[in-house]
């Protein structure tokens, strides 16, 4: 069986990053919140866990804790942050309100060797982190060593190498804590001696053989969305039953310039798989226009999914399983964890669940899988590149980047706007280098001065932004001939736009979604 790591979440914002980090080493992990931890960890049988950071105080009464038996079993134990602090009450240390709070990048000086640091850092050496805490260790539990301290923390990682215990006050899952990734690494191979061999060469074989026994000799249809999740869950189950898949593509008018004749092509030209093309464009667009509340425009848009989806569903006939694209983050964000925002935030995800009263049964062959991991698989099983590699974008499509009314004359612009915009970016060399790049077509109309006449016309947005992990982001950072060549040929061959600005945005660490 491959090794396997158990975090432990007690409600941070970037839990998700600390399994992603541990996936990165080649060692496969999952995330469970504090109230089931205790169940679930018996039956899946880690090698070592890590306790995640979080919003409670330690302190304070009714506050989460980690399970008792997971001190107990005799395998490594990694806190972070509040990982740390609940580790450091419940075995016998104390944790006060802090005098000085650390938020941010902080630095920390390494005071004595552990395994943790081992080749990564040494004492006397000062080293970048990010730090999240109001709360500080003022005591450690015995058997405990201080191995480093900041300005705000005296115990900003401590060790107990006897029990292979330890806990860190920083972040180093996030990628403002530089050698964070190593450290994990240290962790999961040289602590908990995990080997290292989680692979998407591996996954697909254990996904592939899962589907056979779950499926049988059933039928299978498959809601396919333009997106990357769905196409790889499609092919990856097509190669596992074959013509036992049907899938359906609801084309809602609301893709990209030619995005819907591209997945056409693929999977009957290039993959030759059943599929069934409906074009529901007027529908959708129709009962979208003039709609300019966000949520409305997101939840009419998941109803008439729905509805076409349905009606489809049952022309195929015969179908015992209905296959989606779901992946880890998803089934993660499904379960309330601590509480939060997340649930609101969150609400343009999987827009196209389907009702009970189809009663069929769930394939989810990616639901374990992170984005950047489902390329991979993608990648994998021959997917083109070039669909693998798309940028993230989110299932309302373009209604959500046209705020306001929509029309389909504004859709129209709006959806040329962008092709320019995305092929100048492919020209230049850049798409590669960018996280997620579209263009926002704004509710605002000014006036200009075209050649020798005068023109009313509306305000085009170009957004273009970096991540490492989706989960934090920066604005890329154009050259200005880029910028005036992109912004000229939509002028010039976009009739209605007569400005184009550049959006300069940042998405802080710890904000879940971008929109």
């Amino acid at each position: 069986m491959t090794d396997r790591i158990l975090i432990i979440d007690f409600g941070s914002q970037v839990t998700q990053l600390i399994a992603r980090r541990v996936r990165e080493a080649g060692v496969y992990s999952e995330i469970v919140p504090f109230q089931k931890a205790g169940e679930v960890f018996e039956e899946f049988a880690p090698k070592g866990v890590i306790l995640s950071g979080g919003p409670a105080s330690v302190h304070d009464i009714g506050t989460p804790r980690a399970p008792a038996k997971i001190y107990e079993a005799g395998i490594p134990v990694l806190g972070i942050c509040y990982g740390e602090q609940t580790m450091c009450a419940e075995l016998g240390g104390k944790v006060e309100p802090g005098n000085e709070r650390e938020f941010g990048r902080a630095f920390i000086e390494v005071t004595d060797t552990c395994a943790l640091f081992s080749g990564v850092w040494n004492p006397g050496e000062r080293h970048q982190v990010w730090m999240s805490h109001g709360d500080r260790v003022t005591a450690i539990p015995e058997g405990f060593h201080p191995v480093a301290v900041s300005n705000g923390a005296p115990f900003a990682a401590i060790a107990n190498e006897a029990r292979r215990f330890y806990a860190v006050q920083f972040h180093p899952e996030v990628v403002h804590t530089p050698d964070g990734a190593k450290l994990l690494s240290n962790f999961v191979h040289n602590i908990c001696g995990c080997a290292g061999d989680w692979t998407m060469a591996a996954f697909r074989d254990q996904a592939i053989d899962q589907i056979r026994r779950q499926v049988g000799t059933g039928k299978v249809i498959c809601g396919l969305s333009g997106g990357v999740d769905s196409a790889v869950a499609a092919v990856l189950i097509h190669e596992a039953i074959g013509d036992q898949l049907t899938c359906i593509f609801v084309d809602h008018g609301l893709m990209r310039m030619n995005e819907a004749e591209e997945v056409v092509s693929l999977f009957r030209g290039h993959y030759n798989i059943p599929l069934v093309h409906v074009d529901a464009s007027e529908r959708f667009i129709g009962a979208l226009e003039g709609m300019s509340d966000p949520e409305k425009k997101r939840k009419t848009i998941g109803g008439l999914f729905i509805e076409v989806f349905e009606e489809e569903a049952r022309k195929v006939g015969g179908a015992e399983f209905l296959a989606q694209g779901t992946l880890y983050p998803d089934v993660i964000e499904s379960v309330s964890f601590v509480g939060g925002p997340s649930v609101t935030i969150k609400s343009h995800h999987n827009v196209g669940g389907l009702p009970e009263r189809m009663n069929m049964k769930l394939v989810e062959p990616l639901r374990e899988l992170f984005k950047d991991e489902v390329r991979a698989l993608g990648r994998e099983l021959g997917l083109p590149d070039v669909f693998v590699g798309r940028h993230p974008f989110p299932g309302p499509g373009l209604a959500i980047r046209c705020p306001g009314g929509i029309s389909r004359d504004k859709l129209e612009i709006l959806k040329k706007a962008d092709a320019i915009y995305l092929d100048e970016i492919r020209k230049a060399g850049l798409y590669d280098a960018i996280w997620q790049a579209f263009a926002v077509l704004l509710p605002v109309q000014t006036v200009g001065v075209m050649g020798d006449g005068r023109t009313y016309d509306y305000v085009l947005a170009l957004r273009a932004v970096t991540s490492v992990d989706g989960m934090t982001a920066d604005f890329f950072h154009y050259d200005m001939d880029f910028l005036g060549r992109a912004a000229t040929r939509i002028i010039n061959e976009v009739k209605g736009v007569n400005r184009v600005v550049y959006d300069i945005t940042s998405k802080p660490p710890g904000t879940i979604e971008w929109e």
